[in-house]
């Protein structure tokens, strides 16, 4: 990746502001996106499936906050509900200090230039039936950014931005490895320039040996570009080396947020310190005692009263089947919903 190559992308300083980082990018309060169920000829709502329920956070400029879970957690449909892919069912998203959730259609199209997203599945992200010169053209001709010869050139920068060679840009998708076309697709995002970035689970799909390539190709277009990411994974281990912060999302609900190093030295919530304990520790010698979780994971159509966690938790109160848990500040920005913690 050349330096001139980055500079034509951005066309300005590569140097980050350090007064920016410090400001606050995204701010989600109460976001909920419940689906309806439907039964009968009439399509009559029976119930709903409380996908997302009251989560709220933060995100700084130039950080990366990780939002971890097991599947069927939320986490997706929060980041998709965040850029309105979907549409929320309530709360507030602000973003640079504009409630985005109220804007019609076209306020939103001049808004997608500077929330972007990179897909799960690299296979079925891209269209099959496009060369990858056409895929990332795309979305500069959309919002009239460049036209003809430049079109070209800036899709060969694209390319050589996320490593890989020019004359790819004829070639398509079925002719590339999954990893390069993670790559293709981080390209896309990157194509508009824009502020933040929701990876949804980018490197799942991937081989181990090529994680770590992916990983270490968005941290290093975050510090070149000063991007802003929303990481959603399965598991801690994977956002260890990305996340600036880390939130621990369990049936729709934010139970943990805090500082990477802090939450991994400190886990706070039973589920955030079961999570921990699976992750493997390369030392045979280390012996960690691993926790099991008994029981399912409850239904997010029909979630336990009090708190969501309480039918599986191993230091479960009567309270915590009753009351549910505000989430709060237990000190120095370690936020946790849990009764164990007055």
């Amino acid at each position: 990746m050349s330096t001139a190559a980055k500079a034509a992308i951005t066309k300005e300083p590569m140097t980050k502001q350090p007064a920016e980082t410090t400001t606050t990018l995204l701010e989600v309060k109460g976001l909920k996106k419940y689906f309806p169920i439907t039964s009968g000829l009439m399509s009559r709502t029976v119930g709903y499936v409380k996908a997302v329920d009251d989560v709220s956070f933060s995100v700084r400029r130039g950080e990366t906050l990780g939002l971890v879970g097991e599947s069927g957690c939320g986490k997706t449909t929060a980041g998709k509900a965040i850029l309105r892919l979907i549409e929320p069912t309530a709360g507030e998203i602000i973003f640079e200090g504009r409630n985005i959730v109220p804007l019609k259609p076209r306020e939103m199209r001049s808004l997608r230039r500077q929330m972007q997203i990179v897909f799960q599945d690299p296979y079925a992200s891209l269209n099959p039936r496009m060369s990858v010169g056409s895929i990332l053209a795309e979305p500069l001709q959309v919002h009239n950014i460049v036209h003809g010869k430049e079109l070209e050139e800036e899709v060969k920068r694209l390319l050589e931005v996320v490593g890989l060679p020019a004359s790819s840009i004829s070639r398509y998708p079925h002719e590339f490895s999954g990893g390069q076309r993670q790559r293709i697709g981080i390209a896309r995002a990157l194509s508009l320039k824009p502020k933040l970035i929701v990876c949804d689970e980018p490197v799942s799909a991937l081989d181990v040996s090529i994680q770590s390539q992916i990983l270490n190709l968005l941290r290093d277009l975050q510090e070149e570009f000063g991007l802003t990411y929303i990481f959603i994974a399965h598991g801690l281990a994977a956002v260890k080396h990305v996340s600036d912060r880390v939130g621990v999302m369990y049936v729709g609900k934010l139970v943990e947020l805090a500082d990477g190093d802090e939450i991994y030295r400190n886990p706070l919530h039973p589920y955030t310190q079961a999570l921990m304990s699976a992750i493997p520790i390369p030392d045979p010698d280390i012996k960690r005692e691993r926790i099991v979780l008994e029981g399912d994971v409850p239904s997010p159509v029909n979630p336990p009263s009090g708190c969501r966690f309480h039918t599986r938790c191993w230091c479960a109160k009567p309270e915590c089947g009753e009351i549910e848990p505000k989430f709060k500040d237990v000190g120095s920005g370690h936020f946790v919903a849990c009764h164990l913690y007055p």
